[in-house]
């Protein structure tokens, strides 16, 4: 799997088929956000673009939208988050997860950081 990062603080987690992926918001986005209270996730079989909404994450602080990394379709939402959208603070990297995607055009990564570049670009704010 390849895990790959966006300058919105989405990451994105590439199975090794290329087609499909998990994306989630990292653990940098969720300190900055606090407790979080409320996650919408997309519905199944919605059609994202690249930089769009995707999904909302409200905290104590603050609501932020969520943006699709790539264009898709969704495969499923976390339904975990619902129940408990504190997964996001305790997990933000791992089950804290938000959807799946299938991707329209894997070429769209080419324009995502990897680790590195992302922890040089966070450690740049």
């Amino acid at each position: 799997m390849s895990r790959y990062f966006t300058t919105d603080h989405e990451w994105i987690d590439v199975a090794a088929d290329g087609t499909t992926a998990t994306v989630g918001i990292t653990d940098y986005a969720q300190g900055q956000l606090g407790d979080i209270v409320f996650v919408e996730v997309p519905a199944s079989g919605a059609t994202l673009k690249k930089g769009g909404e995707a999904a909302v994450v409200e905290s104590v602080k603050a609501a932020s939208d969520v943006y699709a990394p790539v264009c898709g379709t969704v495969g499923e939402g976390n339904a975990a988050l619902e129940a408990d959208p504190s997964l996001v603070n305790s997990a933000a990297e791992t089950d804290g997860w938000f959807f799946s995607i299938t991707l329209t055009d894997a070429g769209e990564l080419d324009g995502l950081m990897d680790e590195t570049a992302y922890k040089a670009f966070v450690a740049g704010l």
